[in-house]
């Protein structure tokens, strides 16, 4: 059975649903978040610590592999969910995340302490917001997931552009559109995770909810990490060393 099949438009939003119906997964949902939030976290900080592996993830290939391996990872979830076992997704998601922390080391040299606490902080309480806005709401948010998608779109093509030309203030503009967006798309997830959660093929079977879980704890993951980057762009705040 495909993953759209659990995210089907024709059924009905269970708007009424309480979280005792929807615990099984969202537990897990949000405990494999949390757990690659960590594993992000602690590779990052391993590597900005280490003089090795910071010259490493400066090299130009091997940011380039990280890179492709980093989508060619959330391809291969999407796609193969539900040929995986919960092992191989579990394994798979746990990659990804370590991969984009070695990626993201360079932040905490580009960043002092406080802005990165200030950044995280504020994305934990905007992150928070619109998981409530997602789980809550009786508007149907699928009704907006082309234009998120395009929006997505957009600000890929922007970031590409402002690469070219290293305008600060487009730069910002694409910053702050980026949070609003991913704020968005957090909603937008939740709410897929609640109809996802409604479905009795993942209520009744404890192996299909496990890898359901782990990918939809990685659409709210990539949410997450985005809204914080872009935070960090808008406050700035350089030097952690300095």
């Amino acid at each position: 059975m495909a993953y759209s099949n659990f995210l089907d438009r024709s059924r009905e939003l269970p708007v009424s649903q309480t979280y005792s119906e929807v615990k099984p997964l969202l537990k897990w949902v949000y405990a494999w978040m949390l757990i690659g939030l960590l594993v992000t976290t602690f590779t990052a900080a391993f590597t900005a610590s280490s003089p090795a592996l910071l010259e490493l993830s400066l090299n130009p290939i091997v940011s380039i592999g990280s890179f492709v391996l980093q989508i060619g990872l959330v391809i291969a979830l999407g796609a193969l969910i539900n040929r995986l076992s919960p092992a191989a997704a579990a394994i798979m998601f746990l990659v990804y995340a370590a991969s984009l922390g070695f990626t993201l080391s360079l932040i905490f040299l580009a960043f002092s302490a406080a802005s990165l606490a200030t950044a995280f902080g504020t994305t934990a309480l905007l992150f928070g917001l619109m998981t409530v806005v997602g789980f809550t709401t009786d508007i149907d948010l699928s009704r907006f997931g082309n234009l998120l998608f395009m929006a997505v779109i957009g600000i890929v093509i922007a970031s590409v552009v402002n690469m070219l030309i290293g305008s600060s203030f487009l730069m910002m503009i694409i910053s702050a559109v980026g949070v609003i967006v991913f704020m968005g798309l957090t909603a937008y997830d939740t709410q897929n995770l609640k109809r996802m959660a409604s479905a009795p093929e993942i209520q009744g079977d404890q192996a299909m909810l496990a890898k359901f879980a782990i990918y939809g704890a990685l659409s709210l993951y990539i949410n997450f990490i985005n809204i914080f980057l872009f935070l960090l762009q808008l406050m700035g705040g350089g030097g952690g060393d300095d």
